[in-house]
């Protein structure tokens, strides 16, 4: 079931997001309702452009390897 919302945004940012669901043959609430659903996954895929923006909120160990991770998340989503 859909529920309407309703959000205060720039209107450049507004603009510019019309012309991104345009060029990509999608509805803007369909690209929110993605970002929205991958920002709150329990394990969101790594690598994603969308993710890219909110790298760095957590700190990671030194000795974190990024691609191995990305590696196994990859093959336990996909076998």
């Amino acid at each position: 079931m859909n529920t309407k919302l309703t959000l205060s945004l720039k209107k450049s940012i507004i603009e510019k997001a019309k012309q991104y669901a345009k060029g990509n043959n999608q509805s803007l609430s369909q690209i929110i309702e993605s970002y929205l659903d991958k920002i709150t996954s329990s394990k969101p895929e790594l690598g994603d452009s969308e993710l890219d923006s909110i790298r760095g909120i957590i700190e990671l160990p030194n000795d974190f390897d990024l691609k191995n991770e990305s590696r196994k998340l990859r093959i336990e989503k996909h076998g």
